[in-house]
C-alpha cells in the first residue's frame, strides 16, 4: 500500500527516532508499503518519520544508481543488487574523505543541493528477521544509508546547508510546508490549512 510521504515542517521528522522490537505490529506489512512508498516516489531510500513514524527503521534500493556510467562495472553491479531493510542501526565509524554530491528528499521536493558527507561508513543494524549484521559501505551506497540514518536521528540534508542557502530556500521550504508545491506522489502537508 502507497502511503502518504510526511512533508518538511512536520514535527515527526524532528524526532529521534525509537528502536523497535521483534513484535513490533505488523512490521513485515510496514516494510513492504515502505517499499511500495519509495518506488511510487522514484526514491532510493525511505525512512521511518516521512511516512509519520518516530521509529529507527529505514528501507533503501539504489539500483537506479546502477545505470551510472561514472562508475566502474563493479560499483554498478554492487548498487544494482543494494536492497536493505535498517532497523536500529547505529553507524559505528565515519571515515575517508568528505565529498559533495547533490542530494534531494522526498519530505522535500523539489530542492536538490550539494551536501558533503564521509567517503566511508561503518554500521550495526538488525535485518528483517532480527539478525545483528556490521556492514562497512563506502561511495553511493554510504551517501544513501547516511541520508536515511539522518531522518531516525531528526536531521534533515537542509540543515547541512549554510546559513546563507538555508535563508535563501526559507519561502520555497515554507511552501512544501503548506502544501504550495505540485508533486506527483501522495504527501501528508504540516501546515496546509494554514496561508491557503
Amino acid at each position: 500500500m502507497i502511503l502518504p510521504i510526511t512533508a518538511y515542517g512536520d514535527p515527526v521528522l524532528r524526532k529521534v527516532g525509537k528502536d523497535i522490537t521483534q513484535d513490533y505490529p505488523d512490521l513485515d506489512v510496514l516494510i513492504e508499503n515502505m517499499y511500495d512508498t519509495m518506488y511510487n516516489a522514484y526514491g532510493v531510500g525511505l525512512a521511518a518519520p516521512q511516512i509519520g513514524l518516530a521509529i529507527r527503521l529505514f528501507v533503501i534500493d539504489a539500483s537506479p544508481f546502477a545505470d551510472d556510467e561514472d562508475l566502474t562495472e563493479q560499483e554498478q553491479e554492487f548498487l544494482g543488487g543494494l536492497k536493505k531493510v535498517f532497523i536500529n542501526p547505529k553507524i559505528v565509524e565515519h571515515t575517508g574523505e568528505e565529498w559533495s554530491f547533490n542530494e534531494g528528499c522526498l519530505s522535500i521536493p523539489d530542492i536538490r543541493e550539494d551536501i558533503s558527507r564521509c567517503d566511508r561508513i561503518k554500521i550495526e543494524y538488525l535485518d528483517q528477521q532480527f539478525n545483528k549484521v556490521v556492514e562497512e559501505y563506502d561511495g553511493l551506497a554510504a551517501r544513501v544509508i547516511q541520508h536515511e540514518y539522518d531522518h531516525i536521528e531528526g536531521i534533515l540534508f537542509t540543515d547541512k546547508l549554510s546559513s546563507l542557502k538555508k535563508r535563501l530556500l526559507k519561502s520555497k521550504l515554507g511552501n512544501i510546508s503548506k502544501g504550495k508545491i505540485k508533486v506527483d506522489y501522495r504527501m501528508k502537508f504540516p501546515d496546509a490549512k494554514k496561508g491557503r
